[in-house]
């Protein structure tokens, strides 16, 4: 990656922070190369703070730390943009974000873990549930689905919404690996649902 430092003149870039797995846009902050370097070492973003006129580790105070997952450049290599796993609140307010969105549960969720779930089925890594569920073959993996739905209806039955969620979680879990172990995405399934709304 070839970013140039000295394209806006005072050797800073933006850098914008975005969830790894929400795709919810962070925080928007400033890199010049040191902190830029010391961001790609140490896999937690630090920015240079116009205010302090110093490098800034996201989190150094509050501990909130922004773990680095994937660096990116944008087209004309003077924005950089950063997936990270934020550790807790981003925005000093308290708030998820510095724009003051909510960043809990979000749908692009599913396809970080649908990522997961690939990359278990990709490298089989011993003492993974997930190993395990590929190694028994599409047809166990599409009876756990069975199994999963009906314990959701029998929730849904009842008045314990903890129970009720966690079993529609256990659901949606096994329909990703179902859906992985027969080649599909969940964005395949979303792109049905697209077509019939319209």
């Amino acid at each position: 990656m070839q970013l140039d430092f000295s394209k806006l003149g005072n050797g800073l870039l933006p850098a914008i922070i975005q969830d790894a797995d929400t795709n919810v846009v962070l925080m928007l902050g400033f890199m010049n190369e040191e902190a830029f370097e010391k961001t790609q070492k140490e896999k937690k973003v630090t920015f240079y703070s116009r205010t302090k006129q110093r490098l800034w580790t996201k989190g150094e105070e509050s501990g909130n730390f922004l773990e680095v997952v994937k660096i990116i450049s944008d087209c004309d290599n003077d924005t950089i943009l950063i997936k990270a796993h934020p550790a807790g609140p981003v925005c000093h307010t308290g708030n998820d974000t510095c724009f003051a969105e909510s960043n809990k549960g979000n749908i692009d969720f599913l396809v970080a873990l649908q990522d997961l779930i690939d990359s278990r089925r990709q490298t089989m890594p011993e003492g993974s549930y997930t190993t395990s569920l590929f190694k028994k073959g599409i047809n166990k993996i599409a009876q756990k689905v069975g199994e999963e739905a009906v314990e959701t209806v029998i929730e849904a039955k009842d008045h314990n919404d903890d129970l009720f969620l966690n079993e529609a979680a256990d659901l949606t879990y096994h329909l990703l690996v179902l859906l992985t172990a027969k080649g599909f995405r969940i964005e395949d399934v979303v792109k049905v649902l697209q077509q019939r709304h319209k």
